[in-house]
């Protein structure tokens, strides 16, 4: 892109970024950020822990959303003004940090630009995620716990609240399963497309004979229930199991039968939660992953109905979307999409905004493709 490019460049990046003020309504989300502002400084907020932890975690959202729109719009519009002057003034060098800047703004704007794109019916809510070890002995439970630090670091990378419902060790090392809750809205839209079978190929460091191993680790994404829904579950359609906690943790592990396991008798659909100090506590946490997996499954049998497809909603192997090779070469890349990266370390350290995206477009395509 030559400097002579660059008013037409701007221009179509002021035209997208108004698209995608216009598309997420900038004004109604000043407006709920006044009203989220009025609750949270409510004196009473407090006496109900969850509601203010609820209203807090939206205005917390619903501001950095403001404030990257906000930034978005500053930084186009200096850089329009820096390009004049510069233009003006024959200033080869600010032309120079110009083209930089609208390199980044590209990127930046193409970012935002993906959350126009997540409109489903839940797309808004925030996310339960399970990952559980596939075939492929302890390397796949070592790639489950991979997978799980990868997602929590990717959460934290932006700043969004995660809770841990369930860890689930394996005995050598690694995790069986793990159930963790994204809190924060459009968690479920955006890591919808994770969901899926992981193929990770390396050297397997339990192997005393350094031979290579592959192994697999699924990854299930489910929207929260909200009082809409009306997920019931009448309690004689539920199994309730209590047992000892296991694994790494505090004094309170292994000493009571805090943790709890639900069975779904009608589905078979089996939730355990173990990480609170507390029965009661374990059981309301894993009561709402199971209404979480039940609304996911109603969701994907709509879904295939309307689609006129026989759809098995409890996943499968043959499933697989993404590869992480450690060995003979290094690379991630998403089978789908074709997203691909030589920096497998990144990804694993909760760099993946990238396949993300690639994931929501390639979504978007494939939708207006079938309808």
């Amino acid at each position: 892109m030559s400097a002579a490019d660059f008013p037409d460049q701007l221009k179509a990046l002021d035209a997208t970024l108004r698209n995608i003020e216009n598309v997420l309504d900038l004004d109604k989300l000043r407006r709920s950020r006044a009203e989220l502002e009025e609750q949270a400084s409510a004196p009473d907020l407090w006496d109900d822990q969850a509601r203010a932890q609820d209203v807090n975690s939206r205005l917390s959202y619903v501001s950095g959303e403001i404030s990257k729109m906000e930034r978005l719009r500053q930084r186009l519009d200096d850089a329009a003004l820096l390009l004049e002057m510069a233009q003006d003034e024959g200033d080869a060098g600010s032309v120079t940090e110009v083209g930089e800047e609208l390199v980044k703004l590209h990127k930046a704007i193409e970012e935002m630009e993906v959350r126009t794109l997540l409109s489903g019916e839940y797309d808004s809510r925030e996310a339960v995620v399970a990952i559980r070890a596939g075939a492929g002995g302890v390397d796949a439970a070592d790639f489950a716990e991979m997978l799980l630090r990868m997602y929590l670091r990717w959460a934290e990378r932006h700043g969004y609240p995660t809770e841990v419902y369930e860890t689930s060790y394996a005995e050598e090392a690694g995790l069986k399963s793990a159930t963790f809750a994204v809190k924060v809205p459009y968690a479920f839209g955006t890591l919808s497309v994770e969901s899926g079978t992981h193929r990770l190929v390396r050297i397997s460091p339990f192997d005393n004979q350094g031979r290579r191993q592959t192994s697999f680790a699924g990854v299930e994404v489910m929207p929260v229930v909200e009082q809409t829904d009306h997920i019931d579950i009448p309690e004689n359609e539920i199994r309730v199991d209590v047992y000892r906690s296991s694994g790494p943790g505090g004094q309170s592990v292994n000493t009571t039968d805090s943790a709890v396991r639900l069975t779904h008798i009608p589905t078979g659909i089996v939730v355990t939660c173990q990480n609170e100090k507390s029965q009661l506590q374990n059981k309301a946490s894993a009561m709402r992953v199971l209404q979480a997996r039940l609304l996911e499954r109603k969701r994907q049998e709509e879904e295939a109905k309307m689609a006129g497809l026989k759809q098995d909603t409890t996943g499968s192997w043959g499933d697989q979307m993404r590869s992480y090779v450690l060995h003979p070469y290094q690379m991630v890349k998403d089978l789908r999409t074709e997203q691909e990266t030589g920096n497998p370390s990144s990804i694993f350290d909760g760099e993946i905004d990238e396949f993300i995206e690639a994931g929501i477009r390639w979504r978007k395509q494939t939708q207006m493709a079938a309808g």
